[in-house]
């Protein structure tokens, strides 16, 4: 039977036709985003699944600051030209921040150190002795021009680090052993009226009687006298040319007397008749005395500021030039009794010279310190 009709003839062939039809209809639909199939499987937005590009953000620059140059130490044209102040702190950042804390001393605070000998009720018979009753005009002038007496421990407290003493300040040193009536008849009524103290040279001499040890000691543990050593043997004047024996004869010695009689590590050395030198100084040093008086008059002494001298002036060839030690604490300059009454006046101008110039400086200096120093010392505490 040729012509009988045959199902799958005719089926197969339409099948194949749907089918390519189909693969033909699919090819044309445009393809769905990858990005958008995972963010409808996910439920996460597209735009939070995406990876923005963004340009890197640089740090603005710090602005540098210039800090600006420090002012020159203070100068005055009331002391000999030849001697010259010297500033002895090397630490610049901790110098000005002594020098501007409001708790310390104020700028412009000047210390008078006045050296005496025998205190004498008439005729006076040594160089470098004083009549009491011009000691008592020199005591009150003093006082009406606003001074106040100090001790060693405060003058080094001040000159180290510039804690607080009165801003017009005197230290009385009288030298030589001495009876506990000298002190009481001559010095007594300004302690106890005026809390003034006053500084001993001591002389550590081996044979010195116990009763005088005795009377002193005594006088230490009160308050009133604060010795400190001025050398173990009478008439020995230090020099670079005095042999290491004499040398750590009087510096040791009178540490070591000091320690056992007055109970307490002496911080200051009278130089014996005014002598001293590189060598006796930095014994001195090494045996942990902080400050050392000499017999040069050459003015008042301030924070970080000390005259002296550093050539030989042949007007006064008995002061020694101590400027080239390079430790101006340990060579600090004082008054003759017979010239302290006339330069009261001069060392008070130059406190207030003093003052006067710090303030026309402050800014500088506080600004100076600021930028260089705040950092690392901390900001200078306001009152």
């Amino acid at each position: 039977m040729q012509n009988q009709f045959s199902i799958s003839d005719q089926f197969w062939p339409r099948a194949l036709a749907l089918f390519l039809l189909s693969v033909i209809f699919a090819g044309c639909q445009p393809a769905q985003p990858a990005s958008q199939t995972l963010s409808a499987e996910t439920n996460v937005p597209v735009a939070e699944s995406a990876s923005p590009t963004t340009e890197a953000v640089l740090p603005s620059p710090t602005a540098v600051l210039t800090p600006p140059a420090l002012p020159e130490n203070f100068q005055t044209d009331l002391l000999n030209p030849l001697d010259r102040p010297h500033a002895y702190l090397q630490d610049t950042c901790q110098y000005l921040k002594n020098k501007w804390d409001p708790s310390k001393a104020k700028p412009g605070t000047v210390v008078m150190i006045i050296l005496m000998k025998g205190i004498y009720k008439g005729p006076v018979e040594e160089s470098g002795g004083i009549d009491s009753g011009d000691l008592d005009h020199l005591m009150m002038e003093l006082k009406r021009q606003g001074f106040e007496a100090i001790n060693t421990k405060q003058l080094l407290g001040f000159m180290e680090r510039n804690l607080y003493i009165p801003p017009r300040s005197v230290v009385l040193i009288q030298d030589g052993n001495r009876k506990y009536e000298n002190f009481s008849k001559h010095l007594g009524g300004y302690w106890e009226g005026w809390g003034w103290p006053v500084v001993n040279g001591w002389v550590s001499q081996p044979d010195t009687l116990e009763s005088l040890w005795a009377e002193n000691i005594a006088l230490e543990k009160d308050g009133f006298v604060d010795h400190q050593p001025q050398g173990v043997m009478f008439g020995t004047v230090l020099s670079d040319d005095s042999s290491k024996t004499v040398i750590m004869r009087e510096l040791q010695g009178s540490y070591d007397a000091f320690v056992q009689k007055f109970e307490k590590n002496p911080i200051a050395f009278i130089w014996p008749g005014g002598g001293f030198g590189q060598r006796p100084v930095e014994a001195a040093r090494q045996l942990k005395y902080q400050l050392g008086f000499t017999s040069n008059s050459r003015g008042p002494v301030m924070y970080n500021w000390v005259p002296l001298a550093d050539e030989p002036d042949p007007l006064r060839p008995a002061f020694t030039p101590e400027g080239k030690i390079g430790d101006p604490l340990m060579t600090l300059p004082r008054y003759w009794p017979s010239e302290a009454l006339m330069a009261i006046d001069k060392v008070r101008t130059i406190g207030n010279q003093a003052t006067t110039y710090a303030e026309a400086n402050k800014k500088i200096e506080i600004q100076y310190y600021n930028i260089v120093c705040a950092d690392t010392y901390g900001q200078i505490s306001t009152p």
